[in-house]
């Protein structure tokens, strides 16, 4: 029989990997959209495209390391407490978990035979699992989770700064407006399949706040009294 696969398997890594190209695209597109509306060249744009990139990616891979480490922390602090309790009182840590199944809809002499079945096989895991909502699927691991953010804030930061590079200076805002909806809307349809949920949800939220990010910042670029063109 075919093992059946889950999409929450892929949460840590995904999540990290969508949140870090989408930032990378939409906070390299907005910067590169500001400073152009304040500028008639095109190295000033390039400039600011390539530091946000840069510091964006650095930022953001810090930012996860250190956020996910955190809730790594509370894991194993909650873990060590849980293995301390089982050896100082099985008794007590046999019946909590025994209840927990109770609470589940099983009936008292079959949650207490699951417990104490569970306890003889793996009573950490047991506890970690059924008491306190860990497991190896969804427990924290912050090295994957800020390289996953890193590389793909560089991979969609790039895109913006390409364009820069490419398309003309005068309709440059236009250009990165198109571009990064673009790449915002087929992000948002990779991400929906690759979890599993409404890709037409998914476009439509990622690209609308896209469109608010890059017209504010094309707003405040415009208060500097410089023209679009």
């Amino acid at each position: 029989m075919k093992k059946e696969e889950h999409y929450l398997g892929r949460s840590g890594w995904l999540r990290a990997s969508i949140l870090g190209a989408n930032d990378g695209i939409l906070s390299t597109a907005s910067i590169i959209i500001g400073v152009a509306a304040a500028s008639t060249t095109r190295e000033p744009i390039v400039l600011a495209g390539v530091a946000g990139l840069v510091a964006g990616a650095l930022s953001m891979a810090a930012g996860e390391y250190v956020s996910v480490s955190s809730q790594t922390d509370i894991e194993t602090s909650d873990l060590d407490r849980e293995r301390k309790e089982l050896i100082e009182m099985p008794e007590a840590e046999l019946k909590e978990l025994a209840l927990i199944y109770e609470n589940r809809g099983l009936t008292p002499e079959l949650s207490l035979e699951v417990a104490i079945q569970l306890t003889e096989h793996d009573a950490l895991a047991a506890h970690a699992r059924d008491e306190l909502g860990i497991n190896s699927i969804t427990r924290a691991r912050p090295l994957q989770a800020a390289f996953a953010s890193g590389a793909s804030f560089i991979f969609g930061g790039a895109l913006p700064v390409l364009a820069a590079l490419f398309v003309p200076v005068k309709p440059m805002i236009y250009w990165q407006y198109i571009l990064a909806t673009a790449f915002l809307a087929i992000l948002g349809a990779v991400a929906a399949k690759a979890g599993g949920s409404s890709v037409k949800k998914a476009v439509l939220r990622i690209t609308f706040w896209g469109t608010v990010a890059m017209g504010v910042t094309a707003y405040i670029g415009h208060l500097f009294g410089v023209s679009m063109g």
